[in-house]
């Protein structure tokens, strides 16, 4: 390995890390502020123009608040699972590409790979990263010795298992069609025409991925894991200050994570005409985000049964139709 490979790696981290903690902070902001559109609401407004530096102020708030610690908690297994939830998180980003080869505006001594790490098993990664993220919600319920925050834990862990399987099933689809469980190599195949994108080959795949992932990330209608209105704040009720925070932080990070997923095996990653290729890839993840914040603001929260029935008896049966029908079609083509 050269000095030069570290370098650009280094850098690569650096900029992905600052992009992604930004796009973290400022997802509150337009969840925020698209929320009060939709209600008739005026939203943050004051902190800088157009309230642009509310997430800087809620930041530096948390920061300064006092870090509570209740007597019953588990010391240890309390402080970490903000910190085992967060990682994963972040994690996920390091095999997916964002931009075609660049050279940061000739700042980097040769044109570099738009992806940290290009691992021809890209999607596996991505499967065992994301499934990490729950343990963090249960050790944080079970720690905080509280009964609100062991039920948001043990829902959270049902609700991962249930909607994992879909989850997993619905991008087999897509590994069927393109062959190959690079994710580099999945955006190569579907660049040159916006009919090569998967979508258009996988709709009802991307339809159990979209629905799955929404769940997995405990947003709304599937927040059962966090539900206020039976549980107070559910997995993280006895959390406060930086540790809150970081709860916080990771379900933005998750919910970018499966923006960035869906748009990397559907919708073509970061190719598109005219534009450089980066923002390519910031616009469709914005038009994902748009999409949770929408559905929030539109649908009820589904009953724990309810959830529980759409998981195993529609999504699981349709994720297996889904598969015969693409593999029976790939065999037939192929033939």
């Amino acid at each position: 390995m050269s000095l030069e490979f570290f370098i650009v790696t280094f850098v690569k981290i650096a900029l992905l890390l600052f992009v992604l903690l930004t796009a973290c902070a400022y997802s509150t902001y337009m969840e925020r502020k698209i929320l009060a559109y939709l209600q008739n609401r005026v939203g943050p407004s004051y902190a800088g123009p157009f309230g642009l530096l509310q997430p800087l102020a809620d930041g530096l708030k948390l920061i300064f608040k006092e870090d509570i610690v209740p007597d019953r908690v588990e010391r240890i297994t309390f402080a970490l699972a903000p910190v085992v939830s967060f990682i994963p998180a972040m994690l996920v980003f390091a095999v997916i590409p964002f931009s075609s080869e660049f050279d940061l505006f000739g700042l980097l001594p040769s044109a570099t790979e738009g992806v940290i790490s290009d691992l021809s098993i890209g999607v596996l990664f991505i499967f065992a990263v994301t499934s990490l993220g729950v343990y963090g919600l249960v050790l944080a319920g079970w720690s905080s010795g509280s009964k609100y925050s062991l039920l948001g834990g043990i829902r959270s862990s049902a609700q991962m298992i249930s909607y994992e399987v879909g989850y997993g099933l619905s991008i087999v689809g897509v590994v069927l069609v393109a062959n190959t469980l690079s994710l580099t190599e999945i955006v190569s195949l579907q660049s040159g025409s916006l009919f090569n994108w998967y979508i258009f080959k996988q709709p009802l795949g991307f339809m159990i991925y979209i629905v799955c992932g929404i769940a997995e990330t405990n947003r709304a209608p599937f927040d059962l894991a966090e539900a206020e209105s039976e549980l107070v704040a559910g997995y993280h009720t006895e959390y406060s200050s930086m540790r809150f925070s970081m709860f916080f932080i990771s379900e933005y990070a998750n919910m970018l994570a499966v923006s960035a997923v869906a748009v990397t095996l559907f919708f073509g990653g970061w190719a598109g005409p005219f534009l450089p290729p980066i923002f390519w890839f910031l616009i469709k993840i914005l038009a994902f985000m748009f999409v949770y914040i929408w559905l929030r603001a539109t649908f009820p929260r589904f009953r724990y049964d309810q959830l529980m029935n759409f998981g195993w008896k529609v999504l699981f049966p349709l994720a297996l139709f889904n598969i015969m029908l693409t593999a029976a079609w790939e065999l037939y083509k192929n033939s």
